[in-house]
């Protein structure tokens, strides 16, 4: 299906459930950075010890949005939660040309900086595409992959004419000053105006507008990275797709799709009962052991 760069922001945080949590996640162990390219540090913290578990967020996230995974996968893990480029609470200077294939080599710098080895990867929504980028770029990296709907422009698809035109409104607002009005107009782009920024949570909207800096560079970028579908095909490490039941069904193009490229003796799926998309927050007990499961014996 067609989808444009505003799209694939605005899909990060659609249809977020009304009760989640009014209070700040907390992390226990120390925030740690690395230095992963000339004048870019990407903060991330790690628990447990063993195969590496590297959890990478979606967006308008932070390394916080991982809180309910880090404990119970350092049992048997080391797991490492990070904050991709422009989000909280890394202060990169903003550079040109940003998009989820910068992210997909700052994974690679921060796996080889911190002498990983192969690592399995679980990417959430926008972190999922970047995961995938990940996977067809250093497939020597890639243990295994989970990933959770996530939006994905193939080779060869005709562009979405109607979200470049939210992309130029929302640029405009960008040259304003109007971080809300920003979020709000991508919202618009995609659920048709019924998600209201004002209606999330007060600590929600504190979660966007701290990590608006990562919707800021794609506004200022003019790179939609494509990914071919035959290097999908090659992907060889053991993928778990994984969705919610309730989540909305513009979700459901991307996992069909992905689940006919994926070779079918390294791929599985999973559905989440009754989560939507921020399921990672919402049922964590759930999703954690959906993966767990999936990781045994990798």
């Amino acid at each position: 299906m067609p989808i444009s760069q505003s799209m694939l922001v605005a899909l990060a945080l659609f249809a977020v459930p009304p009760l989640l949590s009014a209070q700040e996640p907390k992390l226990s162990p120390e925030v740690k950075k690395v230095a992963v390219a000339d004048g870019v540090e990407l903060h991330y913290v790690e628990k447990g010890k063993g195969v590496p578990v590297v959890f990478v967020h979606g967006g308008y996230q932070d390394y916080l949005y991982w809180e309910n995974q880090l404990g119970p996968f350092a049992e048997k893990y080391r797991a490492i939660a990070y904050s991709r480029r422009y989000n909280y609470p890394n202060t990169n200077k903003l550079q040109p040309n940003y998009s989820p294939l910068v992210d997909a080599e700052d994974l690679a710098a921060l796996i080889k900086k911190l002498d990983l080895g192969k690592v399995h990867v679980v990417g959430s929504s926008l972190g999922g595409r970047v995961a995938l980028f990940f996977a067809v770029k250093h497939p020597e990296l890639v243990r295994s992959l989970v990933l959770q709907e996530l939006p994905i422009q193939f080779s060869g698809d005709p562009p979405d004419e109607s979200g470049e035109q939210a992309r130029k409104a929302q640029r405009a607002a960008l040259e304003q000053g109007k971080r809300k009005e920003v979020i709000q107009l991508a919202f618009d782009n995609i659920s048709g105006g019924k998600a209201k920024f004002d209606k999330f949570p007060e600590n929600e909207q504190k979660v966007m507008l701290r990590n608006f800096g990562e919707k800021e560079a794609s506004l200022r970028s003019d790179v939609v990275p494509e990914i071919d579908r035959d290097a999908v095909r090659k992907i060889t490490a053991p993928t778990l797709l994984m969705s919610g039941e309730k989540s909305p069904p513009i979700w459901k193009p991307f996992e069909k799709e992905l689940m006919q490229l994926l070779p079918e003796k390294n791929r599985q799926q999973v559905v989440i009962k009754g989560a939507e998309h921020l399921m990672f927050r919402t049922h964590a007990e759930e999703s954690n052991k959906a993966i767990l499961e999936f990781l045994k014996g990798k």
